[in-house]
């Protein structure tokens, strides 16, 4: 993925960077919190671009992406995705969003329905007064940008794994991931942070039951970043969603089951 060139797309204020890889059904993906578009699995990604075109995004203002410095809000997000979309030529396009990622597909859903065929969300909440939130300590360690990357890099691998194996994950990638916090703003990653912040001061809401595109909902049964339980909360206030739990996956438990969580996207991206 690294070596991979990125094109960028103009939209209001911001050039948003790109990364094309794989032939079929176009599929849209979206980053987490802090995340770009390098940060994904390889075996998972490979394992979707065996049967899609993946066009991974970098949000406003990180990785390959330039923006103006001002806040944003989970809609501008959106927006800028729907705008990819268009710019790219596709008309429509699935969207895949992960943690942060799958607030601004939800949103998508919701304010551009036209350019969607389906919707997949993984490690995400629906947002608002239905949302079940972390605790106020993780919530801290996450937007924590202090001490040394590879200190940070530590402490978000814990919070993304399971005490279990976040440590054999670090002893094996901790110099990448530390890479990749050397890297990240902490303006952009404060922007980021306020966002999310009022997401779940908002979120989708009502609207959910709206959702007109079919849609997949999975997580992981140890996630800590957003409680599994949110999971429930948005197959039931959306009509026709499945659901898929990934006993014992964290927060990142598409780095725990690449090729059974790709099987399943790809099968659902298929019927119809």
């Amino acid at each position: 993925m690294a070596a991979e060139s990125l094109a960028t797309i103009p939209v209001d204020g911001a050039q948003i960077a790109y990364r094309r890889i794989g032939n079929g059904r176009p599929l849209l993906v979206l980053n987490g919190f802090a995340a770009t578009s390098a940060d994904w699995d390889p075996s998972f990604i490979h394992g979707l671009a065996a049967s899609n075109e993946l066009v991974l995004l970098d949000n406003r203002g990180i990785g390959g992406s330039t923006d103006s410095g001002k806040p944003f809000d989970i809609a501008q997000l959106a927006d800028d995705a729907a705008r990819a979309i268009e710019m790219l030529g596709l008309k429509r396009a699935s969207v895949l969003g992960w943690s942060m990622g799958g607030f601004i597909g939800q949103t998508l859903a919701l304010r551009h329905p036209d350019r969607l065929n389906k919707l997949i969300l993984l490690s995400t909440d629906p947002g608002g007064a239905s949302a079940d939130l972390t605790s106020a300590e993780v919530w801290s360690e996450l937007i924590d940008m202090s001490g040394t990357p590879h200190e940070q890099a530590r402490r978000l691998l814990s919070l993304l794994f399971p005490s279990d194996i976040a440590e054999s994950i670090y002893r094996e990638f901790g110099d990448i991931v530390a890479a990749a916090r050397a890297r990240l703003s902490p303006d952009l990653v404060k922007r980021q942070a306020a966002a999310m912040d009022a997401w779940h001061h908002t979120g989708a809401g009502n609207r959910l039951r709206e959702m007109s595109v079919p849609v997949l909902i999975a997580t992981g049964t140890a996630d800590v970043v957003i409680p599994p339980s949110n999971a429930l909360k948005l197959v039931n206030a959306i009509p026709g969603a499945w659901l898929a739990q990934f006993d014992g996956g964290g927060h990142a438990f598409i780095a725990q089951y690449p090729g059974p969580l790709a099987d399943l996207i790809n099968t659902f991206l298929k019927l119809g």
